[in-house]
C-alpha cells in the first residue's frame, strides 16, 4: 500500500518535467491525479503515463480555467488531498530589459496563478490536506536577468508561510520546495536545443554534489510533504538543491 492511497490530488503543470515526475510518483503512491497544462497532446500523453490521472486543460493564469479543473474534482466526489501548485513560467531580461510584458507575464502565472490555484481550492481541501508550491533557489542567488522569475518564486514563499498560518486551523498544511538546478525540458525551452547542452553542463559545475538533478529526485519530496510522514512539517521552504544553496 502506497503513502497516498485513496486520496486525490491535483498537480499544475503536471504534462512534462517535474509536474509530469510529481504526478508519476503520487499516482504511484495511491493517489488519482488530476494535471493541468495548456497543452492537450502532451496532457494525454502524460496521462497514459501516469495511469490513474484525469487532464483538465487549462491555463493557471485564466480563472476560468481553474474552475473547470476544480470542477471536474469536486465530481469525484472525495474532495481534495494534496495540491502541488507547480505551474509556472520563466524568461531572461535585465533590469534595464525588463518590459511590462515581461513583469505582467512572469508574475500574472507564477504569482497570481498561483494564488487562485490555491484559493479555488479551499472548498474542496480535506481536513489534514497538503498544500505544496513550487518556489525556486533562483529567489537566493541573484542570477543575472532573472529579476522577475526570482522575485516572483519569492512572493511563493512568503505565500506559503502565510497560507500555512491561515489554513493551519483546518489541518491543512502549507509548504514550499525551492528545486535547484534541474535537468528538465525547460532548458532547451529557454536558451534553444542548440544551446542546451553548453547550458547544462555549466549549471551542473556549480552544483556542490556535481550535478543537476533530475525530476524524480524533487518529486520524491513532493510526495513525502504529500504524505502523513511530513505531518510536523508546516510553512517550511525545502531545498531540493545538491547543496547549491547550502554549501
Amino acid at each position: 500500500m502506497g503513502l497516498l492511497e485513496d486520496t486525490t490530488a491535483v498537480v499544475t503543470g503536471g504534462s512534462s518535467g517535474i509536474g509530469l515526475a510529481a504526478a508519476e510518483r503520487l499516482a504511484r503512491e495511491g493517489a488519482h491525479v488530476f494535471i493541468t497544462g495548456r497543452r492537450k497532446d502532451e496532457l494525454d500523453a502524460a496521462v497514459e503515463a501516469i495511469g490513474s490521472a484525469t487532464a483538465v486543460p487549462g491555463d493557471i493564469s485564466v480563472p476560468a480555467d481553474l474552475d473547470r479543473l476544480y470542477d471536474a474534482v469536486r465530481a469525484r466526489g472525495k474532495g481534495l488531498d494534496t495540491l502541488f501548485a507547480n505551474a509556472g513560467t520563466a524568461g531572461f531580461a535585465t533590469l534595464e530589459q525588463t518590459t511590462e510584458e515581461h513583469v505582467d507575464r512572469i508574475f500574472g502565472v507564477n504569482v497570481g496563478g498561483t494564488l487562485f490555484t490555491v484559493q479555488k481550492a479551499l472548498p474542496l481541501l480535506n481536513e489534514g490536506a497538503s498544500v505544496i508550491l513550487n518556489a525556486s533557489v533562483r529567489a537566493d542567488d541573484g542570477v543575472e536577468a532573472f529579476g522577475a522569475y526570482a522575485a516572483s518564486k519569492a512572493a511563493l514563499r512568503s505565500y506559503a508561510r502565510t497560507w500555512a498560518t491561515e489554513l493551519k486551523g483546518r489541518g491543512i498544511r502549507v509548504n514550499a520546495i525551492s528545486p535547484g538546478t534541474i535537468d528538465t525540458p525547460a532548458i532547451a525551452g529557454m536558451v534553444g536545443e542548440e544551446n542546451a547542452e553548453a547550458v547544462r553542463a555549466g549549471f551542473a559545475a556549480r552544483v556542490p554534489i556535481g550535478r543537476m538533478g533530475t525530476a524524480e529526485e524533487v518529486a520524491a519530496v513532493v510526495a513525502f510533504l504529500a504524505s502523513e510522514q511530513s505531518s510536523f512539517i508546516l510553512g517550511a521552504n525545502i531545498y531540493v538543491d545538491g547543496g547549491e544553496n547550502q554549501l
